[in-house]
């Protein structure tokens, strides 16, 4: 896939599916800018990938303050004249039953998997538009579809396959695509910290009986923001191991 020399923005990766994303992208020749609210973490990832060969920044900002993720941008375009990726990743569980859910579990996710990725894809588009080039990939979920106990969760991913293809419909002539993954069960932290026999049920409850790894998201985001996916936009794709079709009949 061809990302050479293509200065991408990843949110929130400084750990799991962002790192990956982020690693892959740089070992295929972008520039890769590490974002991540704690900026020793941030800086810390873009010294790993460099200590590799590859062309990394470390960028501290909280996505959900517009005036840090303009300063953010900013910064990448006075260093690189451009930008040419976003992959709005960072993303936050706080789950319950409505009944027991406090509203402010609710705004806190909204604002974190949403409002965040508005705010960054609003601070690059101005410069993708003008520079007619550009691609965004947002990473929903599975739970977009619906999920018990996940009702904040569920919105966030759904309003962010919304997002999607507004955003699409507005920026396609600009030369710029905007697609979604929906992530299903992946190998991260956050999964790792489940009981083995919840993480086990789980894998056997899709069809595909294994879980995912960070690699095949990083997979997905990479040919979304190469040149070979010039002709697709406003897409979703569902990287989850059939999990989206249903349970496995067992």
């Amino acid at each position: 896939m061809n990302v050479k020399n293509r200065v991408m923005l990843i949110t929130g990766s400084g750990s799991g599916i962002g790192e990956g994303i982020a690693e892959e992208l740089a070992a295929n020749g972008a520039i890769v800018m590490i974002n991540d609210i704690d900026g020793e973490k941030a800086e810390k990832g873009a010294q790993a990938l460099r200590e590799k060969g590859y062309q990394a920044d470390g960028l501290q900002a909280d996505i959900t303050n517009s005036e840090q993720v303009e300063s953010m941008v900013a910064k990448i375009i006075e260093k690189y004249g451009r930008i040419d990726g976003l992959i709005n990743n960072t993303g936050v569980v706080r789950d319950n039953l409505i009944l027991k859910m406090p509203e402010e579990d609710f705004d806190f996710v909204l604002t974190i998997n949403l409002k965040g990725a508005w705010i960054c894809s609003k601070a690059v588009l101005g410069h993708m538009k003008k520079q007619e080039y550009g691609r965004i990939v947002n990473i929903s979920s599975r739970a977009w579809l619906g999920q018990v106990g996940q009702s904040n969760y569920s919105a966030s991913k759904g309003g962010l396959v919304s997002l999607t293809r507004a955003l699409a419909l507005e920026f396609a002539k600009f030369n710029v695509t905007v697609n979604c993954i929906a992530p299903g069960l992946i190998d991260t932290p956050l999964v790792r910290n489940l009981r083995k026999d919840v993480q086990e049920r789980l894998i056997q409850a899709q069809p595909t009986p294994m879980i995912g790894q960070p690699k095949d998201i990083a997979n997905t985001a990479l040919f979304f923001v190469s040149e070979e996916a010039r002709y697709i936009t406003g897409q979703i794709l569902h990287v989850d191991g059939g999990k989206s079709l249903g349970a496995r009949n067992i």
